[in-house]
């Protein structure tokens, strides 16, 4: 038995990919200005790479 789900079409100035400190960032500052913003994680939030970096050396 198969399902059939209903498509829903999405249109947006900005998408950013990733939800770590940049990503958020990035998001926020294109909301700010105005621009219709989606922010597509492949985690939560606050689990993203950025909290693992912390404590590394700096370039």
């Amino acid at each position: 038995m198969s399902t059939a789900y209903q498509i829903i079409d999405h249109h947006y100035d900005v998408v950013v990919v990733g939800a770590g400190g940049s990503g958020l960032r990035a998001t926020l500052g294109s909301a700010e200005v105005g621009l219709k913003t989606a922010c597509i994680s492949k985690v939560f939030p606050t689990r993203s790479h950025t909290v693992a970096a912390q404590g590394g050396i700096g370039a």
